[in-house]
């Protein structure tokens, strides 16, 4: 399995322009991840002196693949360092349990057993005690698409050029938006919608969202923190990843939002599919087994 884990420190790459905040994931050639061609961003932004952003994406063939961002709670030294095992445990543990279990069930197991690390470290170190992350998680393989979600970080599904929220806001703003007692706009600027309800590190058990739907040739994904969808509206997101490959559109979206003024962090890991997909697996639950065994008697 390849890994790549974009650090949330701030260095330079060599190839970026002098006044560039980046950090780049070094594996970018679709060529290298057959029907996937994806990209993983993460940025300090206009006004943050740290980054408590992390992304970083994994894959075990040409056809199966995990990306994750995550957004660090803390402060300085609790936000950096809850984001940053967030994404180095969920990848490392979803290699770990090995192929012979489901990506669903991998992938759960995975975002838990970050949670239960960010949570034992912060009970240990005094100076992390309020440290917490989100986390957006996704595995791909077969043809299907499979989520754990935690907080307030988002997936897109940019198709046919329209584009769906997969993800729900874990925030006490958004809540009153599902419940029809605040307006999206009004939300948007609201002071208090950065206030989470859910995050990895908070408690031994983590409450995550787990979503699993087809994906298709010709979509794009961005996994993305709120200091990005913050400043761009959806109708942007369907502009900026219209054409090009997934590291213009990685690189495009991090600049616009720079542009009109962001003033949190911000990161995108954005995944391209490219070629055909194989045809997604029959499957194999307890009540297709007993039917097969019942016809077999009969």
């Amino acid at each position: 399995m390849e890994l790549a884990v974009v650090d949330n420190s701030l260095t330079r790459s060599n190839s970026s322009p002098p006044s560039e905040r980046v950090v780049a994931a070094p594996f970018t050639d679709s060529a290298n991840l057959g029907a996937y061609d994806v990209y993983a961003l993460t940025d300090i932004g206009n006004e943050r002196e740290n980054n408590e952003d992390c992304v970083g994406f994994s894959y075990e063939s040409s056809n199966a693949l995990v990306l994750v961002v995550a957004d660090g709670v803390g402060g300085y030294e609790g936000g950096e360092q809850a984001s940053r095992m967030a994404v180095d445990v969920t990848l490392a543990s979803y290699r770990e349990q090995g192929v012979e279990v489901s990506p669903e069930k991998r992938l759960y197991r995975a975002a838990q057993q970050a949670n239960i690390e960010i949570y034992d470290r912060a009970i240990v170190v005094t100076e992390l005690r309020s440290m917490s992350t989100t986390l957006t998680a996704v595995a791909i393989e077969e043809g299907m698409l499979h989520a754990a979600h935690v907080g307030d970080s988002r997936l897109y599904l940019v198709r046919g050029g329209k584009i769906t929220q997969v993800t729900k806001d874990h925030t006490i703003i958004a809540e009153r938006v599902r419940q029809k007692r605040m307006s999206a706009e009004k939300a948007r600027q609201h002071p208090d919608r950065g206030t989470l309800t859910r995050s990895l590190g908070r408690e031994l058990i983590a409450a995550v969202d787990r979503i699993t739907l087809p994906v298709e040739s010709g979509d794009v994904l961005v996994l993305c923190t709120d200091g990005m969808y913050n400043i761009l509206e959806e109708s942007e997101f369907v502009e900026l990843t219209a054409e090009g490959s997934a590291e213009v559109i990685a690189r495009r979206l991090i600049d616009t939002a720079n542009e009109k003024g962001t003033y949190d962090n911000l990161s995108a890991v954005v995944c391209r599919i490219v070629g055909e997909l194989p045809a997604r697996a029959e499957s194999t639950s307890w009540r297709k087994r007993l039917r097969a065994w019942l016809n077999s008697r009969s």
